[in-house]
């Protein structure tokens, strides 16, 4: 990795992506910490820094790397375009419309984008306002009696504003940048909360809680190499290809392979995961009668019970399946594959090579996705057994570690596109 970033910045161009990457990074994390006018940054904060507010604002602010703990313009961060684009493209299967949009190249993936901006405006209203009467029913807010609904108007607009500016500062990254934006932004939001992680793990060791500790270093380890290895790891299917005569040219008879990523889907199944799993939390935050049979079932969402461990596992899974369907297709995959005279040995072509790759792709698909929630829910359990709250550290962790791997293979495929354009010219 490094050896690739010391390459990457000898390359002029490169090098003014990085800079430019960095100096909109630097931007989204000036707006996390600029508050937003009529919130009591003072009692929000010490709230957060004593641990009295829900895990659904927890697992936001980890992921605005804090923004909530200042009731700052860039509070919501990447959350609505996050959620925005799961609902998407889940509707992209459900509704024929948009599936044709999803197949007409370049031309549909615009109006596809263009629609998610429109529903993450609509979730950063939404969730801006669920952020509001947060605050006022915890009394967070510099203004009370008629002022306050004038303060609603001014915070849910600031909210709403700095969600879509977040948006926009994603797409230029993806636009003149290095690596895909939102994932960037989420990247740095979650990195900037190091520091604090650093700081409770000391606090943890002071407490005689040594053993815990080094559990939870060597566990995080663990995860990083893991994650490693299986973003590398892949099953090779063997295709050979038949012999023609062009002319006075033969072509074809080479032996190669179809490469499938063991871990095709990256991190995206954790972040649809996570994010849906909170909802739960969210409306539980607003729900004053704990005696509600509503109540109690939502309370088994909860980040460290046994229940949200449990669905947490099997959202995996169905997304990481989600994700293989929409990027292989079997079926076109072995046409292609006749029409330029190719076949896997053994297997004849047309449907029994689709056949063949979709029993692969299943089953890798679901060796991926098992280990993949293995790692995601083992924080879970270590913090339930040892006693520390560290259920959204594996999370963040997994979220870095594939975002860092992502940027350095965009990087390498920069690098390799000028490599070959040097060597045309």
């Amino acid at each position: 990795m490094l050896e690739t970033l010391r390459n990457a910045w000898v390359i002029k161009d490169i090098r003014k992506k990085i800079f430019f990457t960095i100096f909109i990074i630097l931007i989204f994390r000036i707006g996390s910490v600029i508050p937003v006018p009529y919130i009591d940054v003072a009692a929000l904060k010490a709230a957060n820094d004593a641990g009295t507010t829900n895990e659904f604002f927890s697992y936001l602010s980890i992921l605005t790397g804090g923004g909530l703990e200042y009731g700052a313009i860039f509070a919501l961060s990447v959350t609505p375009y996050i959620n925005s684009s799961i609902i998407i493209q889940l509707l992209c299967v459900a509704i024929p419309a948009l599936e044709r949009l999803s197949k007409e190249g370049e031309e549909g993936q615009k109006k596809l984008a263009q629609i998610t901006r429109i529903a993450t405006a609509v979730l950063a209203l939404i969730q801006g306002t669920a952020y509001f009467i947060y605050l006022k029913n915890s009394r967070y807010l510099s203004v009370s009696g008629g002022a306050t609904v004038f303060a609603g108007i001014v915070i849910v607009l600031a909210f709403t504003a700095g969600s879509t500016l977040v948006m926009w500062l994603g797409e230029r990254i993806d636009e003149k940048g290095i690596g895909n934006g939102i994932s960037m932004l989420l990247f740095a939001g979650i990195l900037s909360r190091g520091p604090q992680a650093f700081q409770a793990l000391i606090a943890y060791w002071k407490m005689d809680r040594q053993v815990a500790v080094i559990a939870i270093i060597l566990l995080f380890l663990a995860v990083i190499m893991f994650v490693v290895w299986m973003t590398h790891a892949e099953r090779r299917i063997p295709v050979q290809y038949a012999k023609r005569v062009v002319g006075n040219k033969m072509y074809g008879g080479q032996n190669t392979h179809i490469p499938i990523k063991v871990n095709m889907s990256g991190v995206m199944p954790i972040i649809f995961a996570s994010s849906i799993l909170m909802l739960p939390t969210m409306i539980l935050s607003f729900m004053s009668n704990t005696d509600s049979s509503w109540y109690k079932f939502l309370s088994l969402f909860s980040v460290r019970g046994v229940f949200y461990a449990v669905v947490y596992f099997l959202l995996i899974i169905g997304f990481a399946y989600f994700y293989a369907t929409i990027q292989f297709n079997p079926i076109e995959m072995a046409n292609n594959l006749r029409k330029n005279g190719g076949a896997v040995p053994g297997i004849r072509p047309g449907k029994p090579t689709s056949d063949f790759i979709s029993k692969i792709l299943s089953r890798i698909t679901l060796m991926g996705a098992i280990f993949l929630s293995i790692i995601a829910i083992l924080p879970i359990l270590v913090g339930s057994v040892g006693g520390i709250n560290i259920s959204l550290g594996g999370t963040s962790l997994l979220i870095m570690v594939g975002v860092a791997l992502d940027t350095v293979r965009n990087l390498e495929s920069q690098m390799m596109m000028r490599h070959y354009k040097g060597f045309l010219d």
